[in-house]
């Protein structure tokens, strides 16, 4: 016979409360799940989602039914007036609790400027999630709510992503425009900072990389004075940037500026979510790349693919051109999709490619060359050649910073 133990009852008692509950978590979360499918409302809502955001990465409709009631948020008002029109032509009784963004809470600032030499951008609102994005110091921003200390942000390639109150200055409408109207300076060194003085000895005031804006106060002999987007002041070497009007009218995306630009970077650590010279992922560093020559790439491999000219690789590598880019992953198969993972440049020579793996390399596609990388020649897809006007931004006619 089994004596009875109080704890052991009380743990019995316990165990089956918590089992219980997680049961009819479940059988709820099921019964919503099946609720939602089940709705007149969901087939026009995944038609609007496919309409107008297919991607999520750029565009958020986050919508779904509950009963009769739509709920959600959205970025483009568009697509929830597109959504109300369908289901009033279908005769669909609903109640309309979408939240158009940008949020209220955010008081008009609707704006942002990044205020640190990188900002990284996350794909949740906590420094534990994984790293989405980057954007250097002055990149404008769209901002669309807050959650904590953090703010969901749209960057110029139109990514959605997190960033820490830290990396960021709000603006409403009124403070955008100064600050976009100020003569920019765009620091064009690989790495170095900005300092209390016109003295490279004197304290720091930022640390600085290659494309980071700021806007001009007065020049010295050897120095610029700068103002930061919050607000910050300081000196930077007049040899390690460059009026931004004048930089830009200095981009040509040639197949030698492109090689070069890559070269610069050799080296350099892979970071996933990066997009900088203080680590990048695959397509982080070929959007490094065109940047540094005028133009904006989307932000991801699998995004970069559908922009360009396909180039013929049927019969070898006799068509590619250097700054033509390289995509690899799995072909589409017994109904299962194509998945872009990974991208490089083709630079010529013997067959050669630059790419972010483990860090910024060169690779051949030739079995016979010492540096041939069979793992990446297996999973090539296909190549592209990308002119200025299919990129999202060609900032010798659209400047992001004025």
């Amino acid at each position: 016979m089994i004596k009875k133990n109080p704890f052991v009852l009380l743990f019995l008692l316990v165990l089956a409360s918590c089992t219980g509950t997680q049961t009819t978590t479940s059988e709820t979360a099921t019964a919503t799940k099946v609720e939602a499918a089940a709705s007149p409302a969901k087939t026009h809502i995944d038609a609007v989602r496919q309409q107008f955001a297919p991607d999520k990465r750029v565009a958020l409709f986050d919508v779904e039914p509950n009963g009769n009631v739509l709920r959600g948020e959205t970025n483009m008002p568009e697509a929830k007036a597109d959504l109300l029109k369908r289901l009033q032509a279908a005769n669909v009784t609903f109640v309309d609790s979408i939240q158009v963004l940008p949020e209220a809470a955010l008081e008009g600032k609707n704006q942002a400027i990044v205020t640190i030499s990188v900002a990284n951008l996350r794909s949740q609102p906590k420094h534990s999630a994984e790293l989405a994005t980057q954007a250097t110091m002055g990149t404008p921003l769209k901002v669309w709510k807050k959650k904590d200390s953090w703010y969901l942000v749209q960057t110029p390639d139109h990514y959605l992503a997190w960033v820490d109150y830290g990396g960021v200055a709000l603006m409403d409408q009124t403070a955008f425009n100064k600050w976009q109207q100020g003569k920019k300076l765009i620091y064009t060194k690989t790495y170095g900072f900005a300092h209390a003085k016109a003295d490279k000895n004197a304290t720091t005031v930022s640390d600085m990389v290659y494309g980071d804006v700021m806007v001009l106060k007065n020049k010295t002999k050897d120095h610029y004075e700068v103002s930061f987007p919050d607000g910050r002041t300081g000196f930077v070497a007049a040899a390690e940037a460059m009026d931004f009007k004048e930089w830009v009218a200095t981009r040509k995306p040639t197949e030698e500026n492109l090689v070069a630009s890559s070269k610069k970077m050799l080296g350099m650590p892979y970071l996933w979510g990066g997009t900088s010279v203080k680590g990048m992922d695959c397509s982080g560093f070929t959007k490094t790349i065109f940047f540094m020559n005028g133009l904006v790439l989307p932000r991801d491999a699998s995004q970069q693919i559908h922009i360009g000219e396909l180039v013929n690789t049927d019969k070898g590598w006799d068509e590619l051109r250097p700054g033509d880019l390289l995509f690899f992953g799995v072909p589409a198969k017994e109904g299962k999709p194509e998945r872009v993972v990974h991208v490089g440049m083709w630079i010529g020579g013997n067959q050669e490619f630059i790419h972010s793996a483990g860090r910024v390399r060169i690779n051949s596609m030739n079995p016979s060359a010492e540096n041939h990388d069979a793992s990446e020649l297996a999973r090539f897809l296909r190549a592209k050649r990308v002119s200025p006007e299919a990129t999202l931004v060609d900032l010798r006619e659209k400047p992001l910073y004025e």
